[in-house]
């Protein structure tokens, strides 16, 4: 059975959610109470591919306190796909997201010199006092080269598997065009 490795980078401002998201994502679990992350936690999330492919997802949540900042490029090192979130009910978060994004392009690339894909996470979609609407998000991520973006509550456990799927999807669709180029994957 062929084994790969992906690294998943979680990013954005702190008390978005990214933690939140990963233990929901990894243990399907949601914890309304969760200390705020020092510097990098990291977890691991097996998928089978096929029956010949497995692929080890780690998943890195970047903690979003400015003080946190100087380590981001060797936490981004070796990155293959990342998510940036913010929180609907909070208008900073999201004009945030660009400073996330320009950080991740400024410091770390894919092994071809590429962009690290990335796609746009709106979390709390669930609460009532949403101050970004949907427009206003499609157009940002259009303008600062995302994936895509996409509407999540980690509460209601609403996209979270879907957006996970999404990054995966993009690497298998970039692993493909190398693989073209190259007959021996090779993906750390």
């Amino acid at each position: 059975m062929n084994e790969h490795l992906l690294k998943i980078l979680i990013v954005g401002d702190g008390n978005v959610g990214k933690s939140s998201f990963v233990h929901r994502y990894v243990n399907g679990q949601f914890n309304q109470a969760y200390k705020m992350t020092m510097g990098v936690d990291y977890s691991v999330k097996l998928l089978l591919w096929s029956d010949k492919e497995k692929v080890t997802l780690q998943i890195w949540d970047i903690a979003g306190q400015e003080r946190f900042i100087s380590m981001n490029r060797i936490y981004y090192k070796g990155a293959l796909g990342c998510v940036v979130m913010f929180d609907v009910t909070n208008s900073a978060s999201f004009l945030n997201c660009r400073h996330w994004k320009q950080d991740l392009d400024n410091k770390a690339t894919l092994p071809d010199g590429n962009s690290i894909p990335c796609i746009l996470l709106a979390n709390k979609c669930d609460l009532a006092q949403r101050v970004v609407s949907g427009d206003s998000i499609d157009r940002f991520s259009k303008a600062n080269g995302f994936v895509s973006w996409m509407d999540v509550s980690v509460k209601e456990n609403k996209n979270v598997g879907e957006a996970m799927r999404l990054i995966f999807n993009e690497w298998i669709a970039t692993w493909k065009q190398e693989d073209a180029k190259d007959p021996v994957p090779t993906v750390c």
